[in-house]
């Protein structure tokens, strides 16, 4: 009975290795074009079901750490009021490495030239986005003033995250 045990759960990590592994860019592609369109076409629905049900999307702003159910709570009423928002990718890089599939990309966005990048995994049979962070491109040259800008902001901030 030991020995059925073994063999169901090595072939259960088996195949599910096998699966990752065989992740190919045209699905990372797909899945990440399609996640980004559904957010501009306002599709609730399809946003969300492209994400994994523990998924984590971390926004630009330095609060924003969110559990799916966060975020889906936060982008419901930009959904609601049909136009969410419109990120078009502008390059993207993929890699798959010991069965982990993650990826970078430039996005153009209403926030000018911003940075997404993430990790995705295989649930129920479908790959989803698992991780996705999401960040403004600052050029080199713009970083101290924009520093200067926030830093009242980073002080009060950093003192909370201290308490």
């Amino acid at each position: 009975m030991q020995k059925t045990i073994l063999y169901f759960v090595l072939g259960l990590v088996m195949t599910s290795c096998a699966t990752i592994k065989n992740v190919s860019n045209k699905q990372v592609n797909q899945v990440l074009d399609d996640w980004h369109n559904a957010a501009a076409r306002a599709d609730y629905e399809t946003y969300f079901s492209l994400m994994t049900q523990n998924a984590v999307f971390i926004g630009t702003d330095a609060t924003e750490n969110w559990s799916r159910t966060e975020f889906e709570a936060f982008s419901k009423p930009y959904f609601d009021r049909g136009k969410a928002w419109s990120f078009t990718p502008l390059e993207r890089n993929i890699y798959t490495k010991n069965g982990i599939t993650y990826f970078d990309e430039l996005l153009e966005t209403q926030m000018g030239i911003c940075r997404g990048s993430g990790v995705l995994f295989v649930e129920n049979n479908q790959l989803k986005i698992a991780h996705y962070v999401l960040s403004i491109a600052v050029p080199n040259e713009n970083v101290k003033s924009l520093t200067q800008l926030k830093k009242d902001w980073d002080q009060q901030y950093i003192s909370k995250l201290k308490n």
